[in-house]
């Protein structure tokens, strides 16, 4: 083995070893007065109690499917290889993903608090301990990624190879393996997203109705019974949930691409195996890319823009990773390649790893537009507040369909000439490019609710009016980078699904997927139909938790004398409850489908109306996934906006006025959409599509110059061992 793969681990451990000393640092920042640590220690416990239950029934789910995965990988048959070891890689996926969201919430309970005593004295220093904990998060996705699949591949490669070398039969199955890893990854970020925006919408629902529309206190008020379970919520979905996300986008991405990797016909240096490594490389300078440019987000005085500074880390890590993208290419990659008849060179996989940055920086660009503070699709919203609550939904909704146009021509033109330069692993390598970034991605994500918790404990203990003020702007900023996360994410779910799904066409022997045929397109029907009815079900659990959530915090106000005036302590620990059992009791079902139905369709229809069902969710999904996403972002910040007051036909309206409800009502409705369904989607999509590739050569044509589907083929090498 060329001794440049142990790079990839190599780069991994250094984003372990930065997320370790950031960390350290965090940990050792001022946590504020008495009230204030405790607030933050019910905090910490809620985050805690619900990672313990989300674990042990992800427990029950991961054990069994490994020994299945394992029993599949035993079997062998015509035109496949496969190894009990997908089951092992699995579990490690499983791990790592749980890993990634464990860490990225052990730092934000301990930075939300820190910040908090940092905004006392300036918002500079808010901003450093705020986003320094994000950083932390960043770096432990990416580096517990890197890590993962470079040491899994160092390691299969000497099972397989036995010191005598890889032919590409050994490499394909190497890499089928390496499916598991992405697999356990993926199937963990999809209930730990789901079962986290289920118990933060849950809460910011209660707090918000009874809280604030009929209480007439702010959310964030100690005498509201939800406020704890709200900050809790924003840890368990908005960090946790989305750290395991980003983890499992991120290893898809880099699986997809090696998978088609290992088809191209080249002639290198490496063995014919330079396309296999380099998205692994790509990913590394990512990280060291990210990493160099968290010491550029810095502001100097009050009245700096902290988005300013979040933009110029993003941008130069774009740039860093651009350049090193040129030399990586240029000195790996040899001058002709060629993929299943499409030849192309190493300059054009340059371009098309372009093409990724620049598809991720617009859609970023395009979902700011769409979700701050200050421009026309929120400000159209906040206008629209001014005539009832119906209408500002109205206004949500349309901002939210009309923020799908740009995207998609965005992705379109993107998947275009990405495929254009270097084919089907030009979009593949686009998708690696554009992921190459996840590190700071996530750091300016998660610094969001780490923001949005300081303001919470700011609010609960009572601190002058000007460190809530510090902490609002850097929560107004978060709720963009939130919103640009999530498009960022949907964006690289888009490119990456369609990676796998050219990787499984590839494995499965079907050379095109007809929708002439009626069950072709029977499948693509269900599978568009899919991501409404998985949005339906996690928007219907965030309904039936906040209902609970809503009873449970009148009952409060109800049956304890003197909350209100704060004579009486409310029953924090009531609510958290409630959005604990709730969250994990109701995640069930919507993953149970994803990981389900390709299953069924795969074995009992055949790989083309596999095919079919996955174009169908991959269409459907990625504009659901917009569609939500942008249209809650907006409906949040149009909610913020009357916090400094807005102008409607002529009359200032503040907090409390009736176009302020009814702005209220729109965030409410948008919560489960931007925190729960919405984000969802690109997990849902990259699940399915993971799901049939490693199911792919189970399911596999027998001949794919004939029209024959084979439909379990599996049936068949049991029979012949018998």
């Amino acid at each position: 083995m060329n001794s440049i793969v142990y790079l990839v681990p190599a780069f991994g451990l250094v984003g372990l070893l930065y997320t370790a000393w950031k960390f350290s640092w965090v940990s050792k920042q001022d946590a504020g007065d008495d009230t204030m640590q405790t607030l933050s220690g019910y905090i910490a416990d809620g985050a805690i109690a619900f990672l313990k239950a989300e674990w042990k029934i992800l427990a029950y789910f991961a054990i069994p499917t490994a020994l299945i995965l394992a029993w599949l990988g035993s079997q062998e048959g015509e035109g496949f290889h496969s190894s009990p070891l997908i089951a092992v890689a699995f579990l490690i996926g499983a791990v790592f993903s749980a890993t990634a969201g464990y860490i990225g919430m052990k730092v934000a309970t301990q930075a939300n608090v820190r910040t908090a005593q940092a905004a006392k004295s300036s918002l500079a220093n808010a901003l450093s301990v705020s986003f320094t904990g994000g950083s932390v998060m960043g770096m432990g996705v990416a580096g517990l990624a890197i890590l993962g699949l470079g040491g899994l591949f160092i390691l299969f490669y000497q099972i397989f190879a036995a010191g005598q070398g890889l032919t590409s039969v050994e490499m394909k199955t190497a890499i089928e393996v390496l499916a598991g890893f992405s697999l356990g990854a993926e199937s963990i970020a999809l209930f730990a997203r789901v079962g986290g925006g289920i118990y933060t919408k849950a809460a910011d629902v209660g707090a918000d109705l009874v809280g604030k529309v009929e209480a007439g206190i702010p959310e964030d008020d100690v005498r509201n019974p939800a406020t704890i379970a709200d900050n809790v919520g924003d840890n368990v979905g908005d960090v946790a949930g989305m750290g395991a996300d980003l983890f499992g986008s991120y290893v898809a991405t880099i699986l997809a691409t090696m998978v088609l990797g290992q088809e191209i016909d080249v002639l290198d240096n490496y063995g014919g195996f330079s396309p296999v490594l380099l998205p692994m490389l790509i990913a590394g300078v990512g990280l060291l890319a990210s990493l160099v440019s968290t010491f550029f987000v810095r502001i100097k005085s009050e009245t700096s823009s902290v988005q300013s500074a979040l933009n110029m880390g993003n941008y130069t890590s774009i740039i860093i990773t651009f350049v090193a993208s040129y030399f990586l290419v240029n000195n790996i990659l040899p001058s002709k390649l060629v993929l299943r008849g499409f030849e192309f060179s190493s300059m054009d996989v340059f371009y098309a790893i372009i093409v990724g940055l620049v598809v991720g920086t617009l859609m970023s660009i395009v979902t700011e537009y769409y979700t701050a503070m200050g421009k026309r699709p929120v400000d159209s919203i906040v206008q629209k507040s001014g005539t009832g609550h119906a209408t500002n939904i109205i206004g949500g909704l349309a901002v939210g369909m009309e923020s799908t146009v740009i995207p998609i021509l965005v992705l379109a033109a993107g998947i275009f000439f990405s495929y254009k330069f270097a084919g089907i692993y030009g979009v593949s390598i686009a998708a690696a490019g554009m992921m190459a970034t996840t590190a700071m991605q996530l750091a300016i994500d998660a610094f969001g609710p780490i923001a949005d918790n300081a303001g919470g404990i700011a609010e609960m203990s009572q601190l002058p009016s000007e460190v809530r003020e510090r902490t609002d702007n850097l929560d107004a900023v978060g709720n963009t980078t939130a919103a640009t996360g999530k498009g960022f994410a949907i964006a690289s779910a888009a490119l990456t699904s369609l990676a796998l799904f050219a990787a499984f066409v590839g494995t499965s022997g079907i050379t095109k997927i007809d929708i002439y045929k009626a069950d072709v397109l029977s499948g693509l029907f269900v599978g568009g139909m899919i991501p409404f009815i998985f949005s339906a079900l996690c928007i219907s659990a965030v309904g039936k938790a906040a209902m609970e959530m809503v009873n449970e915090v009148r009952r409060q106000f109800r049956e304890i004398p003197g909350i209100m005036e704060y004579k009486a302590k409310p029953e924090y620990e009531k609510c958290v409850a409630i959005s604990t059992e709730a969250s994990i009791r109701q995640m069930i079902l919507p993953g149970a489908i994803a990981l389900s139905v390709p299953v069924i369709v795969g074995f009992t229809m055949g790989p083309e109306v596999l095919g079919g069902l996955l174009a169908g969710v991959t269409v459907s999904g990625v504009l659901m996934g917009i569609f939500q996403s942008n249209a809650g972002g907006a409906w949040d910040n149009a909610k913020k906006s009357f916090e400094k007051g807005v102008l409607i036909d002529g009359q200032t309206f503040k907090k409390g006025s009736e176009p302020h409800k009814a702005a209220v009502t729109g965030d409410t409705v948008g919560d489960p959409f931007k925190d729960t369904s919405g984000p969802s989607m690109n997990i849902l999509i990259k699940l399915m599509s993971i799901v049939s590739l490693v199911i792919a050569p189970y399911i596999a044509v027998k001949d794919s110059s004939s029209a024959k589907v084979e439909k379990a083929p599996i049936v068949k090498s049991i029979v012949a061992k018998k």
